[in-house]
């Protein structure tokens, strides 16, 4: 339920959960401390920002060493567009979610902040029509942990 509405109080969700307030503080305090909940974040729509198209760039790093990954991935992380990163296995070296605001937008930011990069070796555009969230995470059911 906190992860649908981090601003939910605590009365509210052990009204939800069916325990009382003083429980419900308990747990949720002992889940921050365990490092199951991570903090809260804000989430912004891109589109009303200026950045109405997105884009998955699947990218290859050549030679694909220790002491570039760090700093790519800083580089890649510094930029405005930049959503999220992923370091994946596989033919392709990262997957970079980013926001722009129009094609040439996106023109510029493959052109100029990647393949520009000398261990850039390639990268592949998809625009994303559309995206939906998923979740919550929850653990993983009894029987599949068994299964």
């Amino acid at each position: 339920m906190l992860q649908n509405d981090a601003r939910m109080t605590y009365r509210d969700l052990a009204a939800q959960v069916g325990v009382a307030p003083s429980t419900c503080l308990d747990r949720v305090t002992r889940l921050r401390r365990s490092g199951v909940i991570l903090g809260h974040r804000l989430e912004l729509d891109p589109a009303k920002l200026g950045r109405g198209l997105q884009a998955l760039l699947s990218v290859q790093v050549r030679p694909h060493r220790r002491e570039l990954v760090g700093p790519f991935v800083e580089r890649i992380r510094a930029l405005p567009e930049s959503l999220t990163v992923f370091h994946l296995t596989g033919p392709d070296d990262y997957l970079v979610h980013v926001a722009v605001a129009d094609m040439s937008d996106l023109q510029r930011l493959v052109l100029d902040e990647f393949t520009s990069q000398r261990e850039v070796a390639r990268v592949e555009t998809r625009l994303i029509f559309q995206r939906w969230d998923c979740g919550p995470v929850l653990p993983p059911s009894p029987s599949a942990q068994s299964g």
